[in-house]
């Protein structure tokens, strides 16, 4: 009876030193094993087409550099129409390329900004907390894995994060219109249509910057804005139809798809050039979108000394080089309308698709 009180009450050598080397293995087992968040990363997906409701906050896997790779934590990211292109999976005909009944991606957003975390053993053009922006596929989400000479690029450091990731593909999109589409040359009138949106505060900013004379399209209530970034002459849209005014231009960008070939003849300089980059809104291009401007605008450009172009930017390392010496030069200042933390992307989607942003719609990924 004693033996069997001292055994319950008093433990042996034995077990004892059992305890100690569970306790000991259990403690470098937590020690070694990293935490769910180290491995981990929210991120926004989507497995269906449809409205921002199909939209969701998902933990997936943390990238892992490849050896021509950086990591990126990402603190802010940007929307585009694009990106509720996707999410429609509209116009009809991009489906044959990103999945007819779902997407084959279910990653979402492509401009970011943020700091580097990681890099491969091939990578000599950026090491960890170099501070970047760009774009990638798959940038709603708390990091992502770009080439070392893909769409990435040095933050100019007056620049915010925000303002960064407000850059990317507007602000390519502008630059290229204008530069590479379009030729504007310092001195000549460019009229930019849709002043006032993300693609046209960008382009209005850039078209003053190489000299040119800018006439802004937009409504009343942005007129103060558009000045206010450098437009010699604003048209509010709401009292006036430009395509009926008297005024000439070398170049037209139409970042709204509101007017047709025949109003831009009108606007043009006999040897103008109409760059068309807006989505238009016509029920029957929800099946072939920009496909239509692609066979209607080079048929009609046979025919007269002007010139019809529609055309798709390319996120290039050397225009976001560009764009960032802009900034720093304080020749561009992004216009950032709205701040979505990264649990409301749909809200900020669905805020764009209205049609009212002023300037760029932001998510803040902190």
């Amino acid at each position: 009876m004693n033996r069997l009180h001292r055994t319950a009450g008093v433990p042996s050598a034995r077990a004892v030193l059992a305890a100690v080397l569970a306790l000991a293995v259990l403690h470098f087992s937590f020690a070694a094993a990293p935490s769910a968040s180290a491995v981990t990363m929210e991120a926004v997906i989507y497995h269906q087409y449809g409205a921002a409701d199909v939209l969701h906050l998902e933990a997936l896997p943390k990238p892992t550099p490849a050896d021509d790779s950086v990591l990126v934590r990402v603190h802010a990211a940007s929307v585009n129409p694009y990106d509720w292109h996707f999410m429609r999976g509209t116009p009809y005909i991009v489906r044959m390329m990103v999945g007819l009944r779902r997407p084959k991606s279910p990653r979402l957003g492509v401009d970011f900004a943020g700091t580097v975390v990681g890099v491969g053993k091939h990578v000599a053009a950026f090491k960890p907390g170099d501070e970047v922006f760009g774009g990638h596929d798959g940038a709603f989400a708390q990091y992502v894995t770009v080439r070392e000479h893909g769409s990435i690029a040095l933050m100019p450091q007056r620049a915010t994060f925000e303002q960064a990731a407000a850059v990317p593909i507007a602000g390519v999109t502008a630059l290229q219109a204008l530069r590479d589409v379009g030729h504007l040359r310092a001195g000549e009138r460019v009229l930019i249509n849709g002043a006032s949106g993300g693609v046209g505060t960008f382009a209005v900013q850039i078209a003053k910057a190489f000299g040119a004379e800018v006439t802004a399209v937009c409504s009343t209530r942005n007129a103060a804005l558009v000045r206010s970034i450098g437009a010699d002459h604003v048209i509010d849209y709401t009292r006036e139809d430009f395509t009926r005014e008297p005024t000439r231009y070398d170049l037209v960008l139409d970042t709204v798809g509101n007017h047709g070939v025949l109003d831009y003849r009108r606007v043009l300089k006999p040897r103008g050039i109409a760059v068309m980059i807006g989505g238009g809104g016509a029920r029957a291009r929800e099946w072939i979108g920009p496909v239509f401007n692609m066979i209607e605008l080079p048929v009609v450009s046979w025919f007269t000394s002007q010139k019809f172009v529609t055309f798709e930017a390319s996120l290039e390392q050397r225009d976001l080089e560009y764009l960032a010496n802009l900034i720093q030069l304080g020749k561009l200042t992004p216009v950032i309308d709205r701040r979505y933390p990264l649990a409301a992307t749909a809200a900020a989607i669905t805020y764009l698709e209205n049609g009212h942003a002023r300037g760029k719609v932001v998510i803040d990924v902190q």
